[in-house]
């Protein structure tokens, strides 16, 4: 597992504090299981949920957490390779104190990390995780050997979430709908099939072969080529997509084409609408298209951008009482059903609209024009939020959406993982957002040498 990966979620919101830097060792997942534990024991026969995708690695470090709960005194229940939202359900009907979920997403093999949600199955208090983080410097002691917590394993977790996912379906079959689904080789190699197939559709698959290895190897919502490809052979209606834990979801039309997380959320927020559900903004991120923004605001909706990443899209729809946002990558939120991204639960309210609507899938999508999308890394070894704030940036900036105007958009923003500044612009031709995309680059390249 290598290090820049390996350290992965504390919190199902992104990486933070002291966890957010340490690989995900077993002797380290064997601490921060004790100290989740140990502020988890003060509810009396507190129990904590442990699930996992397809990666060899994660039979280790389900073991090392399982017995750092067990040294703090904590039950654990095991529900084996299971996708991250189911997670997230389970916490809640089963009534536990939290879930925890070994998993790396939509990364390669090699990485992992862990994931933890609260008692309703989103994101732990900010004093809870901020006390797990200081017990991680405190020497690890095992409670009597009476008091140590058990662990069983939980035979129908999956069973109970294909349940779950069925009863999000407000239509009454599927039947009729020939789907292709992809499930990464990950955490849904099961449960996916299971759920569009107990609703009636006629179910080919692909992407349910994991071997620990091939997890979201050229298959699932990140590369979806395969999909395409078997949706066009097999004269498909859809195509579904999800990544390694089936938080994501990416769709393919009946011709091959992807519609990717963007143009879902336009049809799950439209929908919402017909059924006069839709309250608050549709919330994407600076990422999503401007195409998806110009749509939606179209149709009488109110739009609003997050910082990247689904725990900021998740703060915004709080914050505005809103209940439908997500990203361009598939992770959609649909606060009405649950507290974050499924897979199978969105690629259903998609399914839901073509019923509803009787169009096919590429008609419900005709309504978006997608903007020409460039994106520019720029090294940069010095600190880039001054130089991004940096008068002569500005300036360039400015004169670059003078140019646009109505037709496009710009966007510079530091990574938040590597010494680079991305610079994205969209316009209505692609070479016009080439342009100025380099054009920026060049500024910003500039004043990084004479800095």
């Amino acid at each position: 597992m290598t290090q820049e990966h390996s350290q992965r979620h504390f919190g199902t919101d992104g990486v933070r504090g002291r966890v957010g830097v340490a690989p995900m060792t077993p002797e380290f997942v064997l601490k921060l299981g004790w100290a989740a534990g140990r502020v988890l024991a003060s509810t009396p026969g507190a129990r904590v949920l442990i699930g996992k995708d397809t990666r060899r690695s994660g039979y280790m470090l389900e073991s090392a957490l399982e017995a750092g709960l067990a040294a703090a005194g904590v039950e654990a229940d095991l529900l084996g390779p299971i996708p991250t939202p189911a997670v997230a359900y389970l916490t809640r009907a089963l009534r536990a104190q939290a879930g925890i979920v070994v998993s790396a997403s939509h990364n390669p093999y090699h990485d992992n990390g862990v994931k933890f949600f609260s008692a309703e199955g989103g994101k732990l208090d900010d004093a809870v995780e901020m006390e797990i983080e200081r017990l991680l410097d405190e020497p690890m002691e095992c409670v009597a050997s009476e008091h140590m917590g058990r662990a069983r394993r939980i035979d129908d977790a999956a069973g109970r979430y294909i349940e779950y996912c069925k009863s999000t379906f407000r239509r009454s079959s599927l039947r009729g709908l020939k789907l292709v689904v992809d499930s990464a080789n990950g955490a849904a190699y099961k449960v996916a099939t299971a759920v569009f197939s107990e609703l009636g559709a006629d179910v080919i698959t692909i992407g349910d072969r994991p071997d620990g290895f091939n997890i979201n190897d050229a298959c699932g919502s990140t590369h979806p080529q395969a999909l395409m490809a078997a949706v066009r052979e097999h004269h498909a209606d859809v195509g579904i997509a999800v990544d390694g834990d089936a938080d994501r979801c990416q769709m393919v039309t009946a011709e091959g084409r992807l519609v990717d997380g963007d143009e879902i959320l336009l049809v799950i927020a439209r929908r919402r609408r017909e059924l006069g559900l839709l309250r608050g903004p549709v919330v994407g991120t600076q990422m999503s298209n401007f195409g998806l923004e110009r749509a939606i605001t179209a149709m009488g909706m109110a739009f609003e951008r997050a910082a990247v990443g689904d725990r900021h899209v998740l703060a915004r729809l709080v914050e505005k009482d809103g209940i439908v946002g997500g990203e361009t990558s598939g992770h959609i939120l649909c606060l009405d059903i649950g507290p974050t991204g499924d897979g199978i639960v969105t690629a259903l309210q998609v399914l839901e609209a073509m019923q509803a609507s009787g169009e096919i899938l590429a008609r419900l999508v005709a309504g978006m024009e997608k903007l020409p999308q460039v994106l520019v890394n720029v090294p940069i070894t010095g600190d880039m939020r001054k130089l991004v704030a940096s008068s002569a940036v500005h300036a360039a900036v400015v004169a670059t959406e003078r140019e646009l105007g109505d037709g496009g958009r710009v966007l510079l923003r530091p990574s938040g993982t590597e010494p680079v500044v991305r610079v994205m612009v969209e316009a209505t031709e692609r070479q016009h957002a080439e342009q100025l995309a380099e054009r920026l680059a060049a500024c910003i390249r500039e004043r990084a040498v004479a800095a």
